[in-house]
């Protein structure tokens, strides 16, 4: 028989990445896509920019289980921070405006602008030839 731990979920996404975080209340470690999060990560910038609810809130002991797929690891910090400050907001609300203040909250919407035809890149035209 499974025993059933209460959680609090958040979901996030940055770019192309998409993060479903699930927040224990218990003290643990943080598990992205089975690994931990400095090795799911690698660099430490990359998870200093996903672990700042938790830092802003003073949140350091809380666990974390957390899935991604989708873009690069740029993208996925993004995505696990604003999946964490979700699932914060849903544990406790009084933490709403610290981390609303500090722009945790907010979905970046800028993606990658799509090719057109005729060009090289987004914007990128070919060579223009006079004669």
């Amino acid at each position: 028989m499974t025993t059933k731990k209460k959680y609090f979920y958040g979901t996030g996404k940055r770019k192309a990445s998409i993060a479903r975080v699930k927040v224990f209340s218990t003290a643990g470690n943080i598990i992205v896509n089975g690994k931990d999060i400095k090795e799911a990560l690698g660099m430490d910038d990359l998870v200093n920019i996903a672990l700042l609810p938790l830092r802003l809130t003073d949140n350091d002991k809380l666990s974390a289980e957390i899935k991604t797929h989708g873009g690069g690891l740029s993208g996925q910090s993004g995505a696990i921070s604003l999946g964490l400050a979700r699932a914060l907001c849903v544990m406790d609300e009084t933490l709403r405006p610290k981390l609303k203040s500090n722009g945790l909250l907010t979905r970046d919407s800028r993606v990658k602008e799509s090719k057109k035809y005729g060009l090289k890149k987004a914007r990128k035209a070919p060579q223009y030839t006079k004669r």
